[in-house]
């Protein structure tokens, strides 16, 4: 294709939550924990956080909006998915969530998305599934691996 690029990363995610104090203390321990730190200017309704080649910034959903809650499967974001340098770091990463208090969604399992993929998830204070994964090697760009899309792979498996 003509004039096509190939894109150097996602630069940021911003995501909206409504219980926004609750909401940056979480974040304001797991970011620095993954290597994102918050920069300035920062306020009460929006901080962001940089590291990893990436951008995360939490911002306060707007007011006519408030009472809306996040339905994993519905309209717009699924989960968020950071992708790790070894599955030791999958497993610590793990660990902190579960010291953070957060709801464990899935401990560290191999899964069947991609060959050696290995994963945990939690979720944060708004229920939004954040994910932690490593897959080795070239993954799927691997000659010859094959992406194994797996809906009804439960989204449980506690702590």
């Amino acid at each position: 294709m003509a004039g096509a690029i190939e894109v150097n990363g996602v630069a940021h995610l911003i995501l909206r939550a409504r219980r926004i104090e609750e909401c940056i203390a979480f974040y304001d321990r797991l970011m620095p924990f993954l290597g994102l730190h918050p920069v300035q200017p920062r306020s009460p309704e929006f901080v962001y956080y940089v590291g990893g080649r990436t951008a995360v910034g939490i911002r306060a959903a707007d007011t006519e909006d408030a009472e809306a809650t996040h339905i994993e499967g519905g309209p717009g974001l699924d989960h968020l998915c950071f992708r790790t340098r070894s599955r030791e770091d999958v497993d610590a990463v793990h660990a902190f969530a579960v010291e953070l208090g957060a709801e464990i969604v899935r401990a560290p399992v191999e899964g069947p998305w991609a060959p050696g993929y290995y994963s945990c998830s939690f979720r944060d204070p708004e229920g939004i599934r954040l994910e932690l994964n490593h897959v080795p090697g070239k993954g799927l760009l691997d000659g010859g691996a094959t992406f194994l899309p797996d809906p009804d792979y439960p989204l449980s498996g506690g702590s």
